[in-house]
């Protein structure tokens, strides 16, 4: 299949996983909370934020991989990408058993870890899911050389067609194990079962099909030490994630209990999904970012056009969920998760709207890594991180779960907008003013669309669903209709208009 195709596949078949991801958490969420109750699944997050911390061990190595095999590729050199596989395995393989160590050490200290907060059966529940996560969490990571080989070789078909079998199998597995009374444990058992069947085939296809080879002798240690100093500071960036978005449910979990992680939890997992949307475009491009940089560093010109050029398709989809959530959020809330979990619109908000700046500039990670000058952002991130810490711990215990998001929201602020901002311009040398007027043209139908649906909503008030699907779909029409006519540019309306043509001339033959 010719690399075009694939990634015009690739980025189809993104949106359709989302899509579908969406469409099941909407879905399953609602019954999976109600299956679990409030306390169980408060306890099932607690306990995947802290393993999640053992992900860390991943170095930041898994990201470097598309950087070095790119450096290869250009040249040619068959040999170079066989070594440069070998060594990556090993390293995983290595980091795989620290893993199982450290999390060995975390299963027998659980008691100390959280008695004050959970109780006798809670703690022992916590025990067998940290133990089964460990051991999933151990298994990804030399499953990750293969996934990082099939994104180098931009075979997107087969990546996403996987991705999305594994997105819709969880839950169809899951959900008759939680009726049958297993609780959170069998969350964590199938989630298991399926990262073991995706090492399977990941093996199977690359080793088959695109010809992966191993070679394990003469690894050039000046090699190793360059991917480890490349890694260095995507690893501090990893750390800063790991802090923004699972820290503070662990904060939660210390001084406020399993209820307020639940409530949390429901509001970071409307993040999770608002943050999918902005992936799952970007990440197809990161093949070509690293081309565009191997054979000319300072094309700074094209790497600022395709920046902006994806930044503005992710505003369009991003700014239509997001204005919608203002909206009609707190009503889908209610309806979705139950009245208990009021409070997550608020942390929601919280988190989504800072965060819109960083997703749409989601490119530029991989540009800076393409130029290796991620130094500064994962630095400046580290900071703001520790900073979250100390201003998230005073914050909930004063307001809780909205504590918490209020302190993630305000470092994001400084870091992620603010400062990024400047070192793109100054000296990424992005002309992030160009950007930034690309995406104003579109703010102007983003506001005038919520400022018409939230004075719908003061007359048609959101407390039924069919006020709710009144409002919503009077919000998508509007929006839509106000960028295609105003906000849009050529390009951006023939992504729309391509594939209609095309249904129409199918219907007329």
């Amino acid at each position: 299949m010719r690399k075009t195709n694939q990634l015009k596949i690739g980025v189809m078949l993104s949106y359709v996983s989302m899509i579908v991801q969406n469409i099941i958490t909407i879905v399953y969420t609602p019954v999976m909370l109600r299956l679990l109750g409030q306390n169980e699944y408060g306890l099932y997050q607690l306990v995947y934020s802290v393993v999640s911390y053992l992900g860390l061990l991943n170095f930041g190595f898994g990201s470097a991989y598309v950087r070095f095999y790119s450096r290869y590729r250009v040249k040619d050199d068959q040999e170079g990408i066989a070594k440069l596989n070998g060594m990556f395995m090993i390293v995983f393989t290595v980091i795989a058993m620290i893993a199982l160590l450290a999390g060995g050490i975390l299963v027998s200290n659980v008691n100390n870890l959280f008695s004050k907060s959970l109780t006798v059966s809670e703690i022992d529940t916590a025990r067998i899911l940290m133990l089964l996560m460990v051991i999933n969490l151990a298994i990804s990571f030399p499953s990750s050389v293969f996934d990082s080989f099939v994104t180098a070789h931009e075979c997107y078909f087969f990546q996403r067609v996987i991705s999305l079998l594994q997105t819709i199998l969880n839950p169809f597995i899951t959900l008759p194990l939680l009726l049958m009374g297993y609780k959170s444990v069998s969350l964590v058992v199938v989630t298991t079962i399926l990262t073991v069947s995706k090492f399977i085939i990941n093996y199977w296809y690359c080793t088959k099909k695109l010809k992966l080879k191993f070679i394990f002798k003469n690894t050039p240690i000046s090699l190793l030490k360059e991917i480890g100093v490349f890694s260095f500071y995507i690893f501090i960036n990893m750390i800063v994630d790991q802090i923004n978005w699972s820290v503070d449910k662990f904060i939660l979990g210390i001084f406020g209990g399993t209820t307020a992680v639940a409530i949390y939890a429901v509001g970071g997992q409307i993040n999770t999904m608002y943050m999918s949307l902005s992936s799952s475009i970007s990440s197809v491009f990161i093949p070509r970012v690293n081309k565009i940089v191997a054979m000319d560093e300072n094309n700074n010109k094209e790497l600022t056009e395709l920046f902006t050029k994806v930044g503005r398709i992710q505003f369009i989809i991003l700014a239509m969920v997001i204005g919608g959530f203002i909206v009609i959020g707190q009503y889908f809330i209610n309806v979705w998760a139950g009245n208990d979990y009021n409070n997550a619109y608020y942390v929601a908000l919280l988190l989504i709207v800072p965060v819109t700046v960083p997703l749409i500039q989601n490119l530029g990670i991989e540009i800076q890594r393409a130029k290796n000058m991620h130094k500064f952002r994962s630095i400046v991130y580290f900071f703001i991180a520790i900073g979250n810490v100390f201003m998230s711990i005073p914050l909930v215990q004063l307001f809780g779960e909205i504590g918490a998001a209020l302190g993630t929201c305000l470092t994001m602020v400084l870091g992620n907008i603010i400062l990024m901002n400047w070192y793109y311009q100054v000296k990424i040398k992005m002309d992030m003013k160009y950007f930034w007027k690309q995406i104003s043209m579109l703010m102007p139908c983003v506001i005038v669309t919520v400022l018409l649906s939230l004075g719908l909503s003061k007359i048609l008030v959101v407390n039924s669903i069919i006020h709710f699907l009144i409002i919503g779909i009077f919000y998508v029409c509007v929006y839509v209709m106000c960028l295609f006519t105003f906000g849009m540019n050529t390009y951006e309306k023939n992504l729309i208009r391509g594939p209609i043509n095309k249904i129409l001339k199918r219907g007329q033959t």
